[in-house]
């Protein structure tokens, strides 16, 4: 196969397997067989095109009618003439189909149906990119930009599908990127031919400096290839992630999934908690508009965390199924229970990635477009197949349930399958942990009396305060440290309120969501990163599970927990302790500006804006700044690489002239070579034809030497010829200082630009490749012969055992 023949299959083979990524947007990954047959129509119409020949801008212009003809005989051939030529009302088809599929994108999740307007955009948008890599490439001989088509084609794959698919679509598409460099690699290095190697290998010290066979390496770019994929994909796993876990929408690793089995499963999701409540600037991640009379306890709910293994809580694997038209009533409650219904619409930003979805608890219907499915323990609803909350707008019925102290104090014992799971605690918890909440909740008369003492303990009595700088901590020790330090941020509180009333023998999980946010000029609520929380919620039978909260100035007390509940409507404003009733005046107060719980605790600032957290941010941690600076030096490094080798070659090849007169006649060599790689790397390419004489004469041409530069090559030149052909060779003198002479020499009459290049970026250098390979070659040479000479072996014992075994 000729090299264009060989680069325009590459280019074919890369652009299709980079047009891969986009198999996770659509449901069925048939267009891409009919894309890849099309692909090939406009590769083989440029080979045609390069063959016959014709100019470069005619073979593009070919290739793209080319691609017109198929969108047209594919999408629009009953508008168009003959079935495929295109028409006006063709075009105008083309602009249906187009529209059409804007319009289809964003009203399907991924992966959407593969819609003919989907179809048209897909299919066109890897035409045209193959077009380009195939003009690129292989029409211009250039393979190198051609990875820009093909990595802007994985990008907008790869983001659009949330990086569905993952590591499995960046191997495809640097494959084909790599296949296609080794393409033109091996096409350039076989024009080369085998470049001078000097006299036969002579033992000794030197003796590895020069190849007298002077092998092209063919295998080497497939070895280079390999290396610099598995490059790109071990750097990024070293060096420090950036990723804002499940409640900043990162969407990386810390999701959730449904698989075949109809199951969910998730990892801690408030590993990232701290993270995003110390974001230096918050961020909107939801807004959403309701009926409710007040907002203060309109939490978004976005899962519950209800095991607990002594270190952390996490969210249980659990069934799912589709979602119902009516989600069924909530578990525990009672129609005696006062519980009020109200709509809210939510739209969640374009950033936002989340799996599960965030809105208020219960909730009885939801309406939202996508894949999304119900799990009825938990009552939430999550993605399927990578759906996500990214720019959702969807509408939830929920009830805002308001039970009286009364129906809370006299609620009946919790079903024994509930209490029994939810009571859970593990053998490894401290001790302390249930003497405290014994402590604490003393002289209370039922279950509600110790939930309300354990959450005013933490809230108001304890002396805890709030600090999201503190050290969420790890271990059966961290709940015992946070108890006795009495710091911490939202986990801190809810993990161990949770973990102490399961301990009292109440029922109890960790909820995680969003506090209700900040009212909006327009009636709105905007929903920030600041506004993540997580709050414990206990089960009272009649009124089901209930939310409490212990976390001082952050979020609102509920009023069935207060002593005496507040008179009037609720507050519209989603900060706590703010009186409904109070008249608005020109000066804020210090009730307005500080929520309650933050002022009996004496931590308001009287200048202190309303709801602005002091910032507690301790810095990027030193094993980050670390793997950033060694990140960054490599960085810079990897350039000067070439440099660096090519220094170091040189100051081996001129060095000492050795101990033997082996070793003055290889340095007599070497120092030839690094005189060829100097003019090589000024331009001046090797051609492995001449004889010493006549490269010396070709140097002295092409580079402009003149004086004592052109008399120090010829002078190496005949040091070479007495080395190689007398009958006792001479071995030269003075090699290193003519050396420096003719790089001198070649650097000054070089252009600046080519001066540059040849000290950071060596052509010579290319040679550290092939010594690589002949290495290689030799290894795997030796190991196929003894692999031979074992199978020989095991062969003739194998065929003296037969008669003994006859006899036998």
């Amino acid at each position: 196969m000729s090299g264009r023949g060989r680069l325009a299959l590459c280019s074919f083979a890369a652009t299709v397997m980079a047009a891969g990524a986009l198999t996770p947007l659509v449901e069925s990954p048939t267009w891409l067989v009919q894309c890849a047959f099309m692909v090939g129509v406009v590769s083989g119409v440029g080979a045609l095109a390069r063959r016959v020949p014709l100019a470069r801008p005619l073979t593009v212009a070919f290739q793209a009618l080319a691609v017109l003809l198929l969108l047209t005989l594919v999408f629009a051939k009953e508008q168009a003439l003959f079935g495929f030529v295109p028409t006006p009302d063709s075009v105008q088809e083309f602009g249906r189909l187009l529209t059409s599929g804007g319009d289809d994108v964003g009203r399907y999740a991924i992966p959407a149906p593969a819609t003919e307007g989907i179809r048209l955009m897909l299919i066109g948008g890897v035409l045209v990119i193959g077009l380009a890599v195939d003009a690129i490439a292989v029409t211009f001989r250039s393979a190198a930009p051609a990875g820009l088509p093909l990595l802007a084609l994985y990008s907008v794959a790869a983001g659009l599908s949330g990086g569905a698919g993952g590591w499995v679509w960046f191997l495809l598409a640097a494959t084909g990127y790599l296949l296609l460099l080794l393409a033109e690699g091996r096409d350039r290095l076989s024009q080369w031919g085998r470049v001078f190697g000097g006299a036969p290998r002579t033992p000794g010290r030197f003796s590895s400096a020069f190849d007298p066979n002077g092998r092209a390496p063919v295998r080497t770019g497939r070895r280079i290839g390999v290396v610099a994929l598995g490059v790109a994909l071990a750097v990024p796993a070293a060096l420090p992630a950036l990723d804002g876990g499940l409640l900043a929408g990162a969407g990386a690793g810390n999701g959730s999934g449904v698989g075949g089995g109809g199951t969910i499963s998730a990892v801690n999701p408030l590993v990232s908690l701290q993270d995003n409540l110390n974001q230096p600037e918050d961020r909107e991640a939801l807004r959403y508009k309701t009926n409710a009379k007040g907002t203060q306890d309109l939490y978004l709910r976005i899962m519950a965390l209800d095991k607990f293994d002594g270190t952390s809580w996490r969210f249980s694997q659990r069934s799912v199924e589709d979602v119902p038209d009516t989600l069924p009533t909530a578990p525990g409650l009672r129609s005696d229970v006062e519980a009020t219904e109200i709509r809210t619409t939510i739209s969640a930003a374009g950033w936002y990635r989340q799996n599960y979805l965030p809105m208020p608890y219960p909730a009885s219907e939801v309406k939202i477009d996508g894949r999304w499915r119900f799990e009825p323990t938990g009552r939430t609803l999550v993605g399927d197949r990578g759906q996500s909350t990214r720019g959702a707008r969807y509408e939830v019925t929920s009830l805002q349930v308001n039970p009286t102290r009364q129906q809370l104090a006299s609620a009946p014992a919790a079903p024994s399958g509930l209490l029994r799971e939810y009571t859970q605690v593990p053998s490894v918890l401290p001790e302390v942990v249930r003497s405290t909440a014994r402590e604490v909740t003393a002289g209370a008369a039922n279950d509600y009396e110790k939930a309300v003492k354990l959450q005013d303990w933490f809230a108001l009595d304890g002396g805890f305060t709030y600090n999201t700088a503190v050290d969420s901590g790890t271990g059966v020790t961290a709940i015992t440290r946070f108890l006795r330090n009495k710091e911490g941020f939202c986990v801190h509180f809810s993990f161990s309120m949770a973990a102490m009333a399961r301990t009292l023998g109440i029922p109890a999980r960790v909820a995680v969501g969003f506090t209700p946010g900040t009212p909006q000029a327009d009636g709105t609520m905007s929903v920030g990163l600041r506004d993540a929380h997580a709050w414990p919620e206990l089960y009272f039978e009649g009124v089901g599970w209930t939310r409490f909260e212990p976390t001082p100035s952050r979020g609102s007390t509920p009023d069935y927990t207060r002593e005496e509940a507040p008179t009037g409507t609720p507050s519209d404003s989603a900060s706590e302790g703010t009186d409904p009733s109070a008249a608005p005046s020109a000066e804020p107060s210090a009730s307005e500006t500080c929520p309650a719980q933050a002022q009996r605790l004496g931590e308001c600032d009287p200048t202190e804006e309303a709801g602005v957290l002091p910032p507690t941010d301790t810095g990027t941690p030193l094993g980050t700044v670390l793997a950033v600076v060694a990140g960054a030096l490599a960085v810079l490094l990897l350039p000067l690489l070439p440099l660096l080798w090519r220094t170091r070659v040189r100051a081996g090849r001129l060095g000492s002239a050795g101990r033997t007169p082996e070793d003055a006649t290889a340095r007599t060599l070497v120092a030839w070579r690094e005189v060829i790689d100097t003019a090589w790397d000024h331009g001046i390419p090797p051609d492995e034809s001449g004889t010493p004489r006549r490269t010396a004469e070709r140097i002295v041409r092409l580079g402009g030497l003149d004086g004592e530069a052109a008399a120090a090559v010829h002078r190496m030149a005949g040091s070479v010829e007495q080395v190689l052909y007398a009958p006792v060779p001479r071995p030269g003198t003075g090699l290193a200082e003519d050396a420096r002479l003719i790089r001198e020499g070649l650097s000054a009459a070089a252009g600046r630009w080519t001066r540059l290049r040849a000290l950071l970026a060596p052509r010579s250098a290319v040679r550290v490749i092939w010594y690589g390979a002949e290495r290689w070659h030799t290894v795997a040479a030796r190991w196929t012969d003894r692999r031979l000479e074992l199978t020989r072996r095991m062969a003739t014992a194998t065929t003296r055992l037969r008669p003994s075994r006859q006899r036998g």
